[in-house]
């Protein structure tokens, strides 16, 4: 920036004396000035660009133009800049959007005057005179590169998405060729890459690469993959190494090194269409990127199926920030705020940060580890500036090596399963240190130089499960491990990742638990080591914090003394495709320091929307809930003896010669024989849709009826002969008796029939209520309910907000299961009157159910369509249920499950209690 503000000064006196004729000097004026951001080629600016005005509709010419990037309009000595400036606004509206500027840059020679064209900048210009511009250089510092784009805009995004495409263009072209040795495109790839971001960032003169790809190769292409292998060599080497008779432009180009240009590689071929592509790439503006999404966007690029939605899968930053903020980015700000004015605490706050050392054990690209390192690199400044300030001495310059640096590159590690992100993951950490250096170098006059690049050794190329995390990043008592690691169930992972989880955990039974917990295994390995503290915090699929894996997981987790320091309740992970599946997910951090109060975000107003942080006012426990610090076990019987047991329903086990489906029964029923059988079959579909279905209910058959039907007949040969089939032994004893179901619980009672899966759109769960004459199928579970209190229990929100917390999900559908959900609901010993008052509840719900017949559960709980009356009567039913848990007027799902886990935890506790009371005896008289 120091070379920037000299030329800038030069510039000031050469042009002073001119008298600023804007037909005659206007474009020796512009190349002047962009020569002042080292910008000397022609090509990159378009002078007299030919354009429409929007506002009339003639032609007009934009004196010059930077697509993407800068528009300049210059006037005669002393003409109005403002209607200049309204005048390119005209010209603007006319430009492909890939051409569209962010600045307007208007001048008469002697003043300027700056507009930015950002949504968010506001409508204020900039004004200042030609003798000023050595001041002002910092101004105009976007000609070269520096910072022309606010990270995590959809300006940057477009422009990250673009540069995606033309890597993907050039790399089918290079892999059409058969230059596709994987480990050889790879580095090509990076090392291009490079080249195109250098040439627009500022590591060199301005479009130096592009000039060399212009005048340095035949236009047929044919020796420009031995060019290039020249040119990346030579960046390779220290410039006291390099041979003497090397072309001159070839030799302004840096020595960069770093990894990235060291090792020898083929020489790929090209030809002149594939010439024509690098040249395109070369003319875009590589500043405008985010190292950070196009790290995503450019790993993808040697995927066919994933280059063809370039644009639609990567990481976004917010999704990031969801880990990075409240792991400690939040908390290092506001030391930050509160030390303002005090330059002890700052410095403090400095020393502190330079002491933090990071590990993406899944890294990837690297998108946590650069978004991190910036924004960590972006509030180091911050401090430093304000440090400057409470000194007195604003306008003295901060001279800076690498060494005194807080914040480095060298404290951020990564593993990574294969080497081209990885590759990718480096790369990307050199192009946002870079950024990182210019922001220092505007803001306090001096940065660690950009090149050489260190050699970024702290991304491994390996397996995280099967490598010693010790051997990625050194002892430090201040390691954050983050990342997002692979979301695989525990369907999906195959046997090799089944026992690298077996070997994290360190135990053969690894049950439902998702290959994301081997990562939560490792991280409380490194962390216990003698060396090592500090906190670790992933994003999970959110079936970690449900039903049956919690206890496995967070057992485990809580017996090593850590507590849940933040969480992000399940959320959707998607992208923006057309059709694309979203991925539900959680964010969970640990840490050991109890007495800081945990934070909760909470997702239920829209899984895909921004969270609202909710209080939380004692622990955050494994369901992240704000409760007892208690693990849900399956059982065996209900832990409330008010309660009756669920079980599933009838399964007919018999390829569907038991059942009768809408088509078939006309004929059955005319059978006056089978007809005396047949009985209402409630499945899932059935409970929730009302759809009819039969089956034929024969425990009761007369043997000889079966002589006397030609269907019943029928039917039950092919129920037989089906069974006698099966590989399983048990079927094919159930053969043997062809009229029964193959297994059978159905009530002689009332029952309360409940779906094993409900969307999760529901704000309650829809249970049905049936005689014994309709057969419940086994896609349903069933408990006796002559009373009804069943069904009051479980149509109740305090149910529902049980079961979202502590069951399982078939994707995001919510699992019923009488084992983990209705087992162990916590429902306290009823007196008579609360006992009336919830049953009296359930009532209320029914009847205005009947209110509507004709409506089916699944329109009676479209939770846009709940009729009045059915929601009145779910409020009296919830104050019934609420009040048993001691909870008075409105009540949130929050405050409910406070109160049930606590009283899980009473439960349970009195229950063992129990048990123990009565195997008292027995040892006393053993």
């Amino acid at each position: 920036m120091n070379e920037i503000r000299t030329r800038a000064a030069r510039f000031s006196r050469d042009w002073q004396r001119e008298p600023g004729d804007e037909r005659q000097q206007a474009q020796s004026f512009v190349r002047d000035l962009l020569g002042v951001y080292g910008i000397t080629q022609t090509r990159a600016a378009f002078y007299e660009k030919r354009v429409k005005r929007s506002s009339t509709g003639a032609r007009g010419y934009i004196d010059a133009l930077i697509p993407g990037l800068a528009l300049i309009e210059m006037k005669s000595t002393g003409k109005d800049l403002a209607a200049a400036e309204r005048q390119a606004l005209d010209y603007v509206d006319d430009l492909p959007d890939a051409e569209v500027p962010r600045w307007i840059l208007t001048s008469d020679f002697h003043n300027f005057r700056l507009l930015d064209l950002r949504e968010d900048a506001g409508t204020d210009v900039i004004e200042f005179s030609l003798n000023d511009l050595r001041g002002n250089a910092e101004r105009l510092a976007f000609f070269a590169g520096y910072g022309e784009r606010a990270f995590g805009s959809k300006v940057q995004e477009a422009a990250s998405i673009k540069a995606a495409k033309l890597m993907a263009s050039l790399y089918e072209s290079l892999e059409r060729s058969g230059y596709d040795d994987d480990h050889e495109a790879s580095i090509f790839l990076v090392r291009t890459l490079f080249a195109l971001y250098a040439d627009d960032a500022g590591v060199w003169d301005r479009d130096l690469f592009l000039e060399f790809l212009e005048t340095r190769t035949v236009e047929d292409g044919s020796d420009l993959g031995p060019q290039l292998s020249l040119l990346y060599q030579v960046m390779g080497r220290e410039p006291s190494r390099r041979q003497s008779n090397l072309d001159e432009l070839v030799a302004q180009f840096p020595y960069v090194n770093g990894g990235v240009f060291e090792d020898p590689l083929s020489i790929p071929s090209f030809d002149s269409a594939m010439r024509r592509q690098l040249i395109e790439a070369a003319t875009f503006n590589w500043s405008a990127i985010s190292p950070a999404i196009f790290g995503s966007l450019f790993q993808a690029v040697k995927d066919k199926a994933a280059r063809r939605e370039l644009g639609e899968h990567y990481t976004t930053e917010t999704n990031i920030m969801k880990v990075i903020g409240p792991m400690f980015l939040d908390g290092l700000r506001q030391r930050f705020t509160d030390g303002f004015h005090d330059v002890r605490a700052l410095k403090k706050l400095r020393a502190d940060m330079g002491e933090m050392r990071f590990l993406d054990p899944a890294c990837g690209c690297g998108n946590f580890l650069v978004v991190g390192y910036r924004h960590m690199r972006a509030l180091d400044l911050e401090v430093l500036q304000r440090i400057q300030e409470l000194s007195g001495d604003t306008a003295r310059t901060m001279f800076f090596t690498e060494d005194n640096l807080a914040v480095r590159v060298s404290s951020f590690h990564g593993i990574e399963l294969e080497e081209w992100p990885a590759q990718i993951a480096a790369t990307a950490l050199h192009l946002v240190e870079h950024q990182a250096n210019q922001a220092m170098e505007l803001a306090l006059g001096d940065a660690p130089d950009t090149l050489p690049l260190n050699k970024i050794r702290s991304i491994q190329v390996a397996n995280a499960l099967l490598v010693d995390w010790a051997s990625i990043v050194e002892p430090s008592d201040h390691l954050y491990i983050m990342g997002n690691p692979p979301f695989l169930g525990h369907a999906t992972r195959s046997t090799e990742q089944a026992q690298e989880l077996r070997d994290a955990w360190g135990r053969d039974d690894i049950g439902r638990l998702d290959y994301v917990t081997g990562w939560y295994a490792k991280s409380l390995d490194l962390l216990s080591r003698p060396g090592y503290a500090g906190e670790f915090a992933f994003v999970s699929t959110n079936s970690i914090s449900q039903g049956e894996p919690v206890p496995a997981l967070f057992g485990p987790v809580f017996s090593a003394g850590w507590r849940v320091k933040f969480a992000h309740r399940t959320f959707a992970w998607t992208s923006e495709a057309p059709g694309a599946a979203a991925v539900y997910c959680s964010v969970i951090g640990f840490d050991h320091f109890t007495k800081k109060r945990a934070r909760l975000f909470d997702y239920s107003g829209n899984l895909r929307g921004e969270p609202v942080e909710l209080p939380v006012v004692n622990q955050l426990n494994g369901y992240l809930v704000d409760g007892p610090n208690v693990l849900v076990e399956q059982r065996r019987t209900p832990l409330a003896s008010n309660l009756p047991p669920m079980v599933f329903g009838n399964m007919a086990r018999d390829d569907g010669n038991l059942l009768i489906e809408p088509d078939d029964f006309d004929e059955v029923a005319a059978d006056p024989v089978a007809a005396k059988y047949i009985r209402p079959f409630v499945g899932a579909r059935q409970l929730i849709h009302n759809e009819p279905r039969w089956c034929l209910w024969l425990i009761d058959l007369d043997p000889s009826d079966i002589a006397r039907s030609a269907i019943l007949r029928r039917r039950l040969d092919a129920v037989r002969e089906f069974r006698e089939a099966s590989a399983a032994k048990s079927t094919r004893q159930m053969a043997a008796t062809p009229h029964l179901f193959g297994q059978r619980s159905q009530p002689d009672t009332a029952y309360v029939c409940v779906p094993r899966h409900v969307s999760e759109t529901r704000r309650f769960f829809p249970a049905g209520q049936f005689g014994p004459d309709v057969i419940c199928g086994d896609a349903n579970f069933e408990a006796n309910d002559p009373d009804r209190i069943a069904f009051a229990v479980i149509s109740s929100s305090a149910f529902i907000a049980w079961q979202r917390a502590v069951g399982g999900r078939i994707k995001s559908d919510l699992r019923f299961s009488n084992t983990l959900t209705w087992n162990t609901f916590p429902l306290p010993l009823l007196t008579a009157s609360q006992r009336a008052a919830v049953i009296a509840g359930g009532s209320a719900v029914l009847n205005a159910r009947h209110l509507q017949p004709q409506r089916s559960l699944a329109d009676h709980y479209n939770p846009r369509a709940m009729s009045p009356e059915l929601l009145r009567a779910h409020r009296e039913l919830d104050g019934a249920v609420d009040r048993v848990f001691g909870l008075r007027g409105t009540v949130s799902d929050d405050a409910r499950l406070s109160a049930l886990f606590a009283s899980y935890a009473e439960l349970t506790t009195a229950d063992q209690l129990a048990v123990e009371s009565r195997q008292s005896p027995k040892r006393k008289q053993a």
